[in-house]
């Protein structure tokens, strides 16, 4: 019997030593720790190969949009422009081109579809454009791939691997903002960012989440034909109260019960 024991008692140790690295596993594996190496790595890439003096970094932003919140990876406030980079780390091969809704990722015999990029940071710029209230055309919208991934189409240029977005944010050479605006711009991010912590970005998740159930159920925009996503009215008399708004908003301003 204590023999029996005895085993027993060694198998547990021997199993606890195993958990610590079971979670380390499931961790590095998370789309979470995946997409945290690629911001880290981007960070680092800026770090070293932009002025400081002229590219002012501001990292994990979250902006309230009349929908809820919007989360940009990195904003690089400069004379030659404000650089919004969304990042990506993906491995395999990547198709997809400008105006396609969905990309895709190729891993081997595995296929996925993702969101396309560039639409996923339009929202960041326009929110950033509409919060600044600096024009578009001072705004680049710029997306980084990181990890072993390729392209098997034609990308835009704005569309890079690794270390190519430096070449894109260097190839914009015209001075486009002073000094003031620069401090200015700067000054309104942090002022209208919400407060970074934990339940922000659980906050921001759940809001993530709600979006792509909608837009599995939701209806469509009788003005562009777009999904139609739920909002809260903030204003007037019909404060606090749930509404039908186009996912293309403010581009498109329809509403509907």
């Amino acid at each position: 019997m204590m023999d029996l024991k005895l085993i027993i008692m060694n198998v547990i140790s021997i199993f606890w030593y195993f958990i610590p690295l079971l979670i380390l596993i499931v961790i590095f594996k998370s789309p979470w720790f995946k997409g945290y190496i690629g911001e880290v790595i981007v960070n680092f890439t800026i770090n070293i190969r932009l002025d400081k003096d002229d590219y002012h970094l501001i990292k994990n932003v979250t902006l309230p949009t009349e929908d809820g919140t919007t989360q940009i990876d990195h904003i690089l406030v400069s004379s030659k422009g404000i650089f919004v980079l969304e990042t990506k780390n993906m491995k395999g091969w990547i198709f997809g081109s400008e105006k396609q809704r969905q990309w895709t990722q190729k891993v081997f015999k595995h296929t996925s579809k993702f969101q396309n990029p560039l639409h996923q940071n339009y929202k960041h710029t326009k929110t950033l454009s509409s919060c600044l209230d600096i024009p578009d055309s001072k705004i680049f919208s710029v997306i980084v791939f990181v990890g072993d991934s390729e392209f098997k189409t034609e990308m835009p240029e704005n569309v890079t691997y690794a270390g190519g977005f430096i070449r894109y944010i260097n190839s914009k050479q015209e001075t486009i903002l002073s000094a003031t605006e620069i401090r200015l711009a700067i000054q309104k991010i942090e002022t209208g960012r919400l407060k970074p912590s934990i339940k922000t970005h659980r906050e921001h998740a759940q809001h993530v989440k709600d979006i792509k159930v909608q837009k599995a159920f939701g209806k469509s925009c009788p003005k562009c034909g777009s999904t139609m996503v739920h909002r809260v009215s903030k204003k007037g008399a019909n404060a606090g109260n749930k509404f039908w708004g186009c996912s293309q908003f403010p581009k498109c301003r329809a509403i509907c019960t």
